[in-house]
């Protein structure tokens, strides 16, 4: 984790000093002089800096949930119960940061320089990794038990060696290596991995380090390696019915943009920037997250007996305020284009651009609720040592659901009319009423989903917690 903190500070220190350097960057555009192009060494320098920082972030953002849910002993009670509030304040912070960035980083950029924003922002990692190496004496730490990529990949090769082999009537005659304590018991489910762990004799063996013959992992797997590969398979449904989120997140953050060019945007004498109106997405997780743990969860807790809603149901709930947000977002634009139908072209709409509010609210709580139970649900229902994987799994989602976002874009420009090269000369409304029947659709097949994986929880990571202890650790 540290390490991949140091290449996020080096990079945005790097582009710190590529807009001071007079040779690092081209000279500003301006005047008669026509612009310059950048030289080799100039975007050389850019995409260094570009994929450092994206090195760093992909690395940083896969790791340091894992670590921070691995500081919980998920055998305790009060510990597993207080790792929910873990996520909720986890992303509060990250949201913080968003704000600050989106903010006071913005105006710096704008008006003192962007060299200073860069500046800061690498300052800010340098201390960042100051604090985390200050904990270092505190910290639990987990032996890494190898590869979980290549774990998985010996499960199915196995399995595939062996599709032909008659499997035991009783699970305690397949292989298992790990005591009794660290096993992962039998289940049922996708029987066909389980020719991984059927012994086939000699077969089966290699000669191990000390000249004795050793179980192949790639022909024989145990048991708790087999349970772990079927851990994974189980996550999938859930993974591909939440991917839909994030294609309607995506369009929130580029189409209600658009949309606030063309309204009213002055407070007084003050004009918004379009592009701040995010603002409100960041402030709509924070206040749902602050109200969500200090008020909801003690009521629920004093209601019910429960420390709040289980990872499925937070998710669920994020699909359902999505939905409802593009409801929203398709009736306001309906009006707005009402009135830029009788409006003078060139001018601001007389609407004011506060109507885009809740559907920017609304989405906003959506993602304060779908984030933390995604992250919650892929760690506390992987196998412990494909943590980091399984987080990796859940940052797919939003990269898919943008990638999505695109393909969804193209695919109506060249069927209907509704995406026009104007805003004003579009049917935006009728692209959201169809994300909002996209995201109906998915929220039932999220909820299938989601009853199919319940009876898998069966792990105390998801049982009921004892409320006045989680409280108490809160």
């Amino acid at each position: 984790t540290m390490g991949i903190a140091v290449n996020l500070a080096l990079g945005t220190g790097l582009l710190a000093v590529s807009t001071t350097v007079r040779h690092l960057r081209p000279p500003p555009c301006g005047g008669a002089a026509p612009c310059e192009e950048a030289t080799g060494l100039q975007m050389g320098v850019l995409y260094v800096c570009l994929y450092l920082i994206a090195l760093g972030t992909g690395g940083l953002k896969s790791s340091v949930s894992g670590f921070g849910t691995d500081q919980f002993d998920e055998h305790d009670d009060r510990e597993r119960a207080a790792m929910g509030c873990f996520f909720d304040r986890f992303f509060f912070i990250i949201s913080l940061g968003t704000l600050l960035a989106v903010t006071v980083l913005v105006y710096i950029q704008d008006h003192v320089g962007r060299s200073w924003a860069y500046g800061l922002c690498s300052g800010a990692m340098l201390v960042a990794i100051a604090v985390f190496l200050s904990g270092t004496k505190r910290y639990r730490y987990k032996r890494s038990s190898g590869s979980p990529v290549v774990h998985i990949l010996q499960v199915l090769v196995a399995a595939a060696r062996k599709r032909g082999l008659k499997q035991p009537l009783t699970a305690a005659t397949l292989y298992e290596d790990r005591p009794e304590h660290a096993r992962i018991h039998h289940t049922d489910q996708f029987r066909c991995l389980d020719s991984a762990a059927v012994m086939a004799g000699e077969e089966d063996n290699e000669v191990g380090p000390d000249g004795r013959p050793a179980p192949n992992p790639w022909k024989l797997c145990s048991v708790s390696r087999v349970e772990e590969v079927k851990m994974v398979v189980r996550l999938m449904p859930v993974w591909a019915t939440t991917i839909l989120f994030w294609t309607i997140y995506a369009q929130m953050i580029t189409f209600s943009v658009e949309q606030a060019t063309t309204m009213d945007r002055r407070i007084g004498g003050f004009e918004i920037p379009a592009a701040s109106l995010t603002v409100f997405f960041v402030g709509a997780i924070m206040l749902t997250l602050a109200v969500y743990d200090r008020v909801f969860i003690p009521l629920c807790r004093n209601l019910t007996g429960r420390p709040g809603f289980t990872n499925l149901e937070k998710i669920g709930i994020g699909l359902v305020l999505s939905i409802i947000g593009m409801v929203a977002a398709a009736i306001c634009e309906k009006k707005r284009l009402t009135v830029a139908s009788t409006a003078t072209n060139g001018t601001a709409l007389p609407i004011s651009v506060f109507m885009l509010i809740p559907q920017f609210l609304l989405v906003g709580a959506g993602e304060a609720f779908i984030y933390t139970g995604q992250l919650d649900f892929f760690i506390t229902r992987s196998p412990k040592s494909m943590k980091t994987m399984s987080t990796g799994l859940f940052l797919t989602t939003l990269s898919l659901g943008f990638f999505l976002s695109s393909a969804l874009v193209s695919l109506v420009r060249g069927a209907t009319t509704w995406l026009g090269d104007t805003i004003n000369h579009s049917r935006l409304d009728y692209f959201y009423w169809l994300l909002a029947v996209l995201g109906a659709i998915n929220l039932a097949a999220y909820l299938l989903c989601a009853m199919w994986a319940t009876p898998a929880a069966s792990s105390k990571a998801e049982q009921p917690h004892h409320a006045a202890a989680a409280d108490e650790k809160c």
